[in-house]
């Protein structure tokens, strides 16, 4: 099965008649328009296997650990960087380690950014 990366706007074709456009992505639905002959049939998964159609083998089911992901980009890791650091410097409380456990469990720190300091940059 091939697999696509598209943004909003971009289009892949099949065959010589038909054209897929992504329109755009909603929380976790993606828009897409298709331009067909009026012969070619598009349906649905659902209404294919609700009307009794067969799901075809090479459709893999949806991860059970889907992630959405942030955007991540120079400033989010200096942010969390900074975050680490002021953290680092707060007295040791209850509520400092909540926070730290909090945004150990959002962003999980790997070997290689284990000091705030060198995952600045």
């Amino acid at each position: 099965m091939l697999r696509f990366s598209l943004k909003p706007g971009d289009y892949f074709t099949v065959g010589s008649d038909t054209v897929v456009q992504f329109d755009r992505l909603t929380g976790e639905r993606v828009h897409i328009m298709i331009s067909a002959p009026r012969e070619v049939p598009i349906l649905r998964g659902d209404v294919l296997e609700r009307s009794g159609g067969q799901r075809p083998a090479c459709v893999q089911d949806r991860s059970p650990q889907y992630i959405r992901q942030l955007p991540w980009d120079h400033s989010k890791k200096k942010a969390l960087a900074q975050l680490r650091q002021v953290l680092a410097q707060m007295d040791d409380c209850p509520e400092t380690r909540l926070l730290q456990e909090k945004l150990d469990c959002i962003f999980p720190q790997t070997q290689g950014n284990r000091n705030p300091a060198d995952a600045a940059f």
